[in-house]
């Protein structure tokens, strides 16, 4: 669509994806409320920015759904991804940076669509411990979460292939796997073959976060393409965060994340990112909220002072110093 779109640096679009559906356990449906519980609107206001609230989509809980365990709950995962696609767009459209809550991972499927409308190529970091890329003939959950990946680069169950109408949503070369940690046999296989880049947690550790982070960014061709980023905040290791459903011990710290994020989130092609899987089941004093909140504030924070900082004056020549009658 030849859409005109005028990027507002001091504009974020909040959406609140209250989804379970995709999960391996209930409670992730809560994370948009607690974290606008915990100040993440009156934060980012504070911190400089318009905050256009769309509200959240209609809630989508966690089920077994027995009748399908090779690819369970897909009905509420399309109803949600539907709702959460026409809220995108209209943030897309409007040049606000896009802030999604959630949720499960499945929810980055609603980012990436809304945002295709008007993006004809872009281009996914995917910073998760998780490749995702089960499918349901390799799945031994049945859970979307574990599968999320592989039906963003068009492999998998035909609802969710097909969600974006030109499969697939993001091609194969376009994607960049950042911290991983766990991978099924199937998964590794896959990797071995695809052009997919993929960068380890403990690569990052052994090179740093910062250099990592631009590492991952370069593969991502950033500077020249427009990307979303997700993350899910099970990255962490369950030590620095224990909040998710499937927390996971090696890994990366809380440090290496927190300077991983904000590398990321300072890149001027970065269209918006959602955070999925803090679990306010697992936090019953609400301090990985708060925590998990003041991440999110201070990435957003450095991307505001990176964007908006004036640009650097060129030293002047020796021919114009010169002319000015500053040298003799």
């Amino acid at each position: 669509m030849a859409v005109k779109i005028v990027r507002q640096p001091k504009k974020i679009a909040l959406i609140g994806a209250p989804f379970s559906a995709a999960g391996f356990a209930p409670g992730t449906e809560k994370a948009p409320a607690a974290l606008r519980a915990a100040g993440i609107i009156e934060k980012l206001q504070a911190a400089g920015y318009e905050v256009v609230d769309h509200g959240d989509c209609a809630t989508r809980l966690f089920a077994d759904d027995e009748e399908h365990r090779r690819a369970r709950n897909l009905t509420e995962i399309v109803a949600g991804l539907n709702d959460l696609k026409l809220r995108a767009e209209l943030a897309v459209k409007s040049g606000a940076f896009l802030l999604v809550l959630g949720g499960d991972c499945a929810e980055v499927i609603g980012l990436l669509t809304g945002a295709r409308r008007y993006y004809k190529h872009l281009n996914l970091l995917w910073f998760d411990r998780d490749a995702d890329l089960n499918t349901p003939a390799s799945t031994p959950s049945g859970r979307i979460d574990g599968m999320v990946v592989a039906h963003i680069i068009g492999k998998g169950a035909p609802e969710l292939v097909r969600f974006w109408s030109e499969a697939p949503l993001v091609r194969e070369p376009d994607v960049t796997l950042f911290g991983l940690q766990r991978l099924d046999p199937p998964e590794q296989d896959f990797l071995g073959k695809s052009p997919m880049r993929h960068i380890h947690a403990a690569d990052i550790q052994s090179k740093g976060a910062v250099n990592a982070a631009h590492d991952a960014l370069a593969q991502v061709h950033a500077d020249t393409r427009e990307f979303v980023l997700h993350l899910d905040v099970d990255v962490i290791v369950e030590e620095d965060f224990s909040a998710v459903n499937v927390p996971g011990g090696g890994g990366l710290g809380f440090d290496d994340v927190r300077v991983s994020f904000i590398e990321f989130l300072k890149h001027k092609n970065l269209l918006g990112f959602d955070v999925a899987q803090y679990n306010p089941d697992k936090d019953p004093d609400g301090g990985g909220a708060k925590k998990l909140v003041d991440l999110l504030v201070e990435a957003l924070s450095a991307r505001l002072e990176a964007l908006t900082a004036p640009a650097a004056e060129p030293a002047a020549g020796p021919e114009e110093m010169s002319s000015s009658g500053t040298t003799a």
